[in-house]
C-alpha cells in the first residue's frame, strides 16, 4: 500500500457528521479499557458523530435497549484512572447463532449505528469480522421478516470493524504491547517485590504462578524484571531432566549466600571500623553487603499454562513438593490470580489507549466498503493498522504449533520482542561454569552520570553478567566521573548484582561531575586498572560526558577504547532516542499523585489544580503525564502560551465545567508565567466561582522502585550494549592492545522509531540544544494536540502524526530488533 503524502490533513477534511458509532469490550476485563472507551467517545464527538455504548458486550447488543445508550462527553469523566471496563463485559453464547448477530443487527440499524469499535481479545474481535462479513445477508433477512424498511438495506450497506486489543496476557500477534499488559506487569512485580522482603527474611523459596493459559509473556517478563530464579511457560518447556537442574541451580544459591556471608563477617570483623569511617569519603557498603544478603532467597514464576515436552501440565504444587523432597527449602506457593486484572491502569496503558482509541475512529472515518476490517496496533512507538483475520489467524498458529510440539517455531511466531526477552533471561538468570566462559583479557568499566533514574541498577546488573558472560572482567565505578577518578573503582562478580533489578535510584552512586577537567586523573585510572571498554548509564550530563572524552583522545590514548551511552533520566531530554531509562518510573509517579489530587476535589468540584513536574526545559512528563492523568492543559517550553492561554483554561474551563481542572506545567516552561504566578491569577480571579491549588511534585518524581517497563528496558538496551562493546573490542584490538579512535567507536544506543541503533555522539551535536540540554527535535509533540482534542480544545490535528504514515495493511510489520514495548 501506497504511503500517504507527508503533508498535514486536518480533521476539518475528516468529518464525522451523519455517522454513528458503538463502542463495546468484550471478553475479559483489562485496565486501560476504560481509557480506549474514553478516547473513542471524545474523538468520535469531536469530529462531529454521534458514539453509542454498547454496555455488556455482544450480550448488549443482542438485547439491545438500554444497553445501547448514548455518550456524551461528560459520560467518559473521571473514567481514565479507572480499572476494569465502566461500560462492562460478557460472555455471550447467543451471539455465536445467527439469530443473536440477527437481532443485533436489528439494533444497531435502528440507530443507525454502522461503525463498529471492539476492545477485547481474538475471538471477540473474530465475532465482530463475522458479523461484518453477513452484515449485509443480515439486513436483507431483517427486510423479509418486516423488521427494517429496504431502503435501509442501500442506507446502512456496509458495517464498518475497528478492533483493539484489550489483554493483559499480551497474546495477540501483531502488536508489541496489548491493552491491560503494562498495568498487569505492576500488579505482579509489587507482589514480586512485597515477597522477595519476607522471603529474605525467612530463607524462603517462592513459587509464584501468574496468569497466562496460552501465552507465557506475563510469566517471561516478571521474571525478567525481578531477576527470578527460574521461570516456566507454555511457548519454551523446560529440557527433559529440568528438575534436577532447577534444584542444583537453587542449592548453588544457597551455597553462594553461605559463603558471601561467611566473606562478610571476616571483612566486617577485621575491617568493619574502617569502612564505616571511609564510606563518608565516598566508600560504599553496597555491593558488599548486596553479596551477603543477596540469595537468602529463590523466586520461582510459573506461567498458569506452563507445560512440559509432553504437554503435561507443570503446577506449582508439582514444583513446591519438588523443592522441598530434593533441597529441604521452606517453600511458599502465591497464586496472583485475578489481582493482576485488578488496580488502576499504568500510565503506559492510559497513553497507549487513547492513541489506540484516537486512530480507531480515523480508521473508521477513512473506511470503504472494499476496506478490511483492521486492528490497532502498537509497533515500536508508533500506532498502526493491520488487517484483523491475518493478525488471528497469526496468533492461532502459535497455539497449533504448541499442541504440535514445534516449540521452536512458537516462539518465532510471538515475535522477535518475545525472543529477545526470552534470549536475555537465560543469558542474565543462568551462569555458565567458569570452564565454560570465554576469556577475552577485557576489562569494562560501568558508571552512572547525572541525576538518578529508577533502572539504572537493573541496567549495571545487566551489563555486569553479560560481560561476564562474554568472558570479560568487569569494573564498577562510584559516584560517576568524579568517583573514577578518585579511584572509587572496584571489580564486580555475577553474584555482586543480584537483586539489583527491583531497587531505585543508583546503588553505584552517580554525580553531574564531567571529567573534562580531571582528564589526566580519569586516565591514570584507566592505565592503573587497564579499562578497555567504558560504559556511561545517565542523563544529558552522560552525552556530554562522552563528547569531551573524544575530544581528548588526541590527548590521552586512553580514551581511544571503544565507549557507550545509554540514556537514563527520568527528562527523557537526551537526543538521538524515543525514550530514556527512568522515564516510565516517573511518569507514573506523576499520574499516581494527580489521581489522588483529583480525588481529593470529588467533593468540591468547583477547583482548579495546578502541578508541577520535573524536566528542566523538556517538557515530555508535563505532556505525557497530562495525557495519562487526563489533565485539561499541559505548558511547556517548547510551546509558548501567553496569558490567553490561561484565560481560556482557568477561567473559563473548569467553572462552566462545574468540576476540578487539572493542569501540568513544566519547572521551566516560562520565565514569567511560573507556577507561583499561576496560582496567584487563579485564585485572584476565580474567588467566589472556583478555588485554587498547586502541587510541585519535586523529587518524588525520581525516587521509588523502577516500573516493569524500566526495568526490562534497562536490562535489554544494556546487555545490547555490552554484545556491541564486545564486537567493537575484538575489532579494535591490535598488536596487544585496544585502539579506537573512530567517530563509530562512541556511540549512544537509543530507540528510533521500532528498532535500537547505535549512534555516534557526535553526530548528535547538530540535533541538540545544549544551552537549554534537549532535542531540537522531539517525537512526543506531536501527542500535544491530541491531549488537547482529549481536553476539548478546537484544534488541528495532522493526521499523519496520530501513526498513519506507518499504515500496513498488506502483511504484518516488521518486528524491532527490541521493542519499545516490553
Amino acid at each position: 500500500m501506497a504511503q500517504p503524502d507527508s503533508k498535514k490533513i486536518f480533521f476539518e477534511n475528516l468529518s464525522g457528521a451523519g455517522k454513528a458509532i458503538a463502542v463495546l469490550t468484550s471478553g475479559g476485563d483489562a485496565q486501560g479499557m476504560n481509557a480506549a472507551v474514553r478516547a473513542v467517545v471524545r474523538m468520535g464527538l469531536y469530529v462531529g458523530a454521534k458514539v453509542y455504548f454498547i454496555h455488556e458486550g455482544y450480550q448488549g447488543m443482542v438485547d439491545g435497549g438500554d444497553n445501547i445508550e448514548e455518550a456524551s462527553w461528560e459520560s467518559v469523566s473521571s473514567m481514565l484512572q479507572v480499572g476494569g471496563t465502566v461500560i462492562g463485559s460478557a460472555r455471550c453464547k447467543e451471539f455465536r447463532s445467527h439469530e443473536g448477530r440477527l437481532k443485533a443487527a436489528h439494533n444497531l440499524v435502528q440507530r443507525g449505528i454502522t461503525n463498529l469499535c471492539v476492545i477485547g481479545g481474538d475471538g471477540s474481535l473474530t465475532g465482530a469480522n463475522l458479523f461484518r462479513e453477513e452484515w449485509s445477508g443480515l439486513l436483507k433477512e431483517l427486510v423479509e421478516k418486516g423488521l427494517i424498511e429496504a431502503d435501509a438495506v442501500e442506507r446502512y450497506a456496509a458495517l464498518h470493524i475497528v478492533g483493539m486489543v484489550g489483554s493483559i496476557d499480551n497474546d495477540f500477534c501483531g502488536t508489541d504491547m496489548t491493552i491491560g499488559t503494562d498495568s498487569a506487569l505492576h500488579r505482579i512485580i509489587e507482589v514480586v517485590d512485597a515477597i522477595m522482603t519476607t522471603a529474605q527474611s525467612h530463607q524462603r523459596t517462592f513459587v509464584l504462578e501468574v496468569m497466562g493459559r496460552h501465552c507465557g509473556y506475563l510469566a517471561l517478563v516478571s521474571a525478567l524484571a525481578c531477576g527470578a530464579d527460574w521461570v516456566l511457560i507454555p511457548e519454551m518447556p523446560p529440557e527433559d531432566g529440568w528438575e534436577e537442574k532447577m534444584c542444583q541451580k537453587l542449592s548453588g544459591n544457597l551455597l553462594a549466600w553461605c559463603l558471601n556471608l561467611t566473606v562478610f563477617l571476616c571483612f566486617f570483623s577485621a575491617f568493619g571500623n574502617f569502612v564505616i569511617q571511609t564510606r563518608s569519603r565516598g566508600t560504599r557498603l553496597n555491593i558488599i553487603i548486596n553479596r551477603a544478603g543477596m540469595k537468602r532467597l529463590n523466586i520461582i514464576i510459573v506461567a498458569e499454562g506452563a507445560i512440559d515436552r509432553n504437554n503435561k501440565a507443570i503446577t506449582t504444587e508439582y514444583i513446591k513438593n519438588l523443592v522441598v523432597k530434593h533441597l529441604g527449602f521452606d517453600t511458599r506457593v502465591t497464586i496472583l490470580g485475578h489481582v493482576q486484572r485488578g488496580g488502576t491502569p499504568s500510565a503506559f496503558d492510559r497513553i497507549l489507549a487513547s492513541r489506540m482509541g484516537v486512530e480507531a475512529v480515523l480508521a473508521l472515518l477513512e473506511t470503504t466498503a472494499d476496506t478490511p476490517a483492521c486492528v490497532v496496533s502498537l509497533c515500536g512507538n508508533q500506532s498502526v493498522r493491520l488487517p484483523l483475520m491475518e493478525c488471528v489467524q497469526m496468533t492461532q498458529e502459535v497455539q497449533k504449533a504448541m499442541d504440535q510440539k514445534r516449540f521452536e517455531e512458537a516462539v518465532k511466531l510471538r515475535g522477535r520482542s518475545f525472543e529477545n526477552n526470552l534470549r536475555t533471561y537465560k543469558l542474565l538468570a543462568h551462569r555458565k561454569p567458569e570452564s565454560e566462559l570465554p576469556v577475552s583479557n577485557f576489562n569494562v568499566a560501568v558508571l552512572n552520570v547525572g541525576a538518578p533514574a529508577a533502572g539504572m541498577n537493573a541496567a549495571v546488573r545487566s551489563a555486569v553478567r553479560v560481560g561476564i558472560s562474554e568472558g570479560h572482567k568487569m569494573f564498577a565505578v562510584n559516584d560517576g566521573f568524579e568517583g573514577f577518578y578518585k579511584g572509587q573503582i572496584k571489580e564486580v562478580k555475577w553474584s555482586d548484582v543480584g537483586g539489583w533489578t527491583g531497587q531505585g535510584g543508583s546503588l553505584l552512586g552517580t554525580k553531574r561531575t564531567l571529567p573534562a577537567k580531571h582528564a589526566d586523573k580519569i586516565a591514570e585510572q584507566m592505565r592503573k586498572y587497564n579499562i578497555n571498554a567504558l560504559l556511561v548509564i545517565g542523563g544529558f550530563e552522560a552525552l556530554e560526558s562522552l563528547l569531551q572524552l573524544c575530544e581528548v583522545r588526541t590527548t590521552y590514548e586512553e580514551f581511544c577504547i571503544p565507549m557507550c551511552m545509554l540514556p537514563a533520566t527520568i527528562s527523557n531530554n537526551v537526543p538521538g532516542t524515543a525514550l530514556s531509562i527512568g522515564a516510565d518510573t516517573a511518569l507514573n509517579a506523576i499520574v499516581e499523585t494527580c489521581d489522588r489530587i483529583k480525588q481529593s476535589a470529588s467533593g468540591t468540584k468547583r477547583r482548579v489544580f495546578i502541578i508541577e513536574t520535573m524536566g528542566g526545559y523538556c517538557g515530555y512528563l508535563a505532556t505525557v503525564g497530562g495525557l495519562a492523568a487526563g489533565a485539561d492543559a499541559a505548558y511547556i517550553y517548547e510551546e509558548p502560551f501567553d496569558i490567553r492561554d490561561l484565560q481560556v483554561t482557568g477561567t473559563r474551563r473548569a467553572p462552566s465545567a462545574g468540576l476540578e481542572a487539572a493542569l501540568t506545567l513544566n519547572e521551566n516552561s516560562n520565565d514569567n508565567y511560573t507556577t507561583d504566578f499561576i496560582y496567584q491569577l487563579y485564585s485572584e480571579e476565580g474567588k467566589g466561582v472556583f478555588d485554587c491549588r498547586k502541587n510541585v511534585l519535586g523529587h518524588m518524581q525520581q525516587g521509588g522502585a523502577p516500573s516493569p517497563f524500566d526495568r526490562n528496558f534497562g536490562t535489554k538496551m544494556s546487555a545490547k550494549a555490552m554484545q556491541w562493546l564486545s564486537k567493537k573490542l575484538l575489532e579494535t584490538y591490535r598488536r596487544g592492545r585496544v585502539f579506537a579512535n573512530s567517530e563509530d567507536s562512541c556511540c549512544l544506543l537509543g530507540m528510533l522509531g521500532r528498532t535500537l541503533v547505535f549512534q555516534p555522539v557526535v553526530t548528535l551535536k547538530d540535533h541538540t540544544d545544549f544551552i537549554h540540554r534537549i532535542p531540537k527535535e522531539q517525537w512526543w509533540l506531536k501527542l500535544r494536540p491530541l491531549m488537547k482534542i482529549l481536553a476539548k480544545y478546537k484544534t488541528s490535528y495532522d493526521v499523519s502524526d496520530s501513526g498513519q504514515i506507518e499504515h500496513v495493511i498488506h502483511t504484518r510489520p516488521k518486528e524491532s530488533d527490541a521493542s519499545v514495548a516490553m
